[in-house]
């Protein structure tokens, strides 16, 4: 090596340097490539995200031919290094160190550092390029990498590790996924609400959107047929809820315009009346509100019946109780559903007993228990296991509620103030 000019020698460790500077920037741009964008790509039939793929996909090769080649050529650079210094420096310990300090400040900033945050900062640009050399370089070095790797596996069996075969295989969780969708910058707020919605909607269950059993709008077919089209004519809703005599002998849905189209043409009889029930839809109370999408969908209907575990009716839910969970309310409220909120001057709100715990919590920001009562008056009288009186004062989940009206058993209103006015209980 003594008789190689020293400006080959020179020309050689730049050459070095920037061969171990590749092997840097490829691994960090390959280990910082979005995987999603990857795979659209591969589905693009794009070759370098396709070669990108493979490669990941067996990560103990691809860092195997990595490191291999990243290694042997910084040996091989800090080897010219001491070179060059003992031809200028002579054979001294002082050269030595020299030596070893320029050879590591030389490979620690060109061919450590700076690849690498270039690497992390452009993953795409410089991974599929990167990828057309890296394949044939895996294949010649296969049985080096192969041999390396014998030792790599005997250790983590020891430390009874598993290698991770394919980096791109891991599916994101639902929280992950609603990180990305509220990061996600170029998606419009109302969208984002509409995806975050549906993330829930497996959480939620029927129980949590039906109209209560007391609050169906419902007929007795067994009634007058005057009766029955004076009903219906002033009823709220396109269809109701037909029984038979007592209210339990539930007989189906009705749709309320096609008996007003009898009534209008004359043709009101019983027996026409019957044809227009339709058969009942029953779906057990805590189905997934995701699941009763479905049902909705492969029965052709839009409406169910909620029944409990004896078969009892608890409650009514439409599809569109269901897309409204997604996309918001977008129809007007019905007059004979209970359950709203009204602001107050001193910063409370007077809130009905039948409304939604659910509703308050996501519309007011409250923090109301959802895994027990879903009405504040469920919760209220799971809470003092008992019917308060007007006047009554509790505090339940950090906010303090004052019993405003009650009747038949039930809380009508109450008044429940803001988490800043509820830390003292004696207010």
């Amino acid at each position: 090596m003594e008789d190689i000019p020293l400006s080959t020698l020179f020309a050689v460790l730049f050459v070095l340097l920037i061969a171990s500077a590749f092997f840097s920037i490829s691994e960090t741009s390959m280990m910082a490539l979005n995987r999603y964008r990857l795979r659209h790509l591969v589905q693009q039939k794009h070759r370098g995200a396709r070669l990108t793929s493979d490669l990941l996909a067996s990560t103990d090769r691809f860092l195997g031919v990595v490191l291999l080649g990243n290694n042997v050529i910084n040996a091989a650079a800090a080897l010219l290094v001491g070179e060059i210094a003992q031809r200028y420096l002579g054979d001294s310990r002082f050269a030595l160190v020299i030596a070893t300090g320029a050879a590591a400040f030389a490979i620690l900033v060109f061919s450590e550092i700076t690849p690498k945050v270039i690497g992390a900062a452009y993953p795409e640009r410089i991974a599929l390029p990167a990828s057309y050399l890296l394949t044939p370089l895996l294949k010649l070095t296969r049985p080096f990498v192969w041999f390396v790797n014998l030792f790599v596996q005997a250790i983590l069996r020891v430390l009874r590790l598993q290698a991770v075969r394919d980096t791109t295989a891991h599916k994101p969780s639902v929280e992950e996924l609603r990180t990305i969708v509220l990061e996600t910058g170029y998606l419009p707020q109302k969208h984002k609400s509409m995806l975050l919605n549906l993330f829930d909607l497996q959480a939620i269950t029927v129980d949590d959107v039906m109209v209560p059993r007391n609050q169906i709008e419902t007929v007795d077919i067994d009634a007058p047929l005057e009766s029955i089209a004076e009903q219906i004519g002033t009823a709220y809703h396109r269809r109701l809820l037909a029984y038979a005599g007592e209210p339990d002998e539930v007989a189906g849905t009705l749709r309320s315009r096609h008996v007003l189209n009898l009534v209008q043409q004359g043709g009101l009889t019983r027996e026409r009346l019957l044809k227009l029930v339709r058969e009942p839809y029953f779906v057990p109370s805590g189905t997934p509100l995701f699941s009763q999408l479905q049902n909705f969908q492969e029965h052709q209907d839009r409406i169910a019946l909620v029944v409990d575990e004896y078969g009892d009716l608890r409650g009514l839910v439409t599809l569109e109780d269901i897309l409204e969970e997604i996309i918001g309310e977008f129809t007007t409220g019905s007059k004979l559903r209970t359950g709203g909120y009204h602001a107050q001057a001193d910063g409370s709100f007077l809130v009905e007993g039948g409304t939604s715990l659910r509703e308050l919590n996501r519309k007011l920001g409250f923090s109301f228990p959802l895994d027990g009562p879903k009405t504040v008056n469920g919760l209220i009288v799971e809470h003092l296991q008992d019917i308060p009186e007007p006047g009554t004062g509790m505090k339940i989940a950090g906010h303090a509620i004052e019993i405003v009206q009650t009747h038949d058993r039930t809380v009508k209103a109450v008044r429940i103030y803001s988490v800043p006015a509820a830390q003292n209980p004696d207010e």
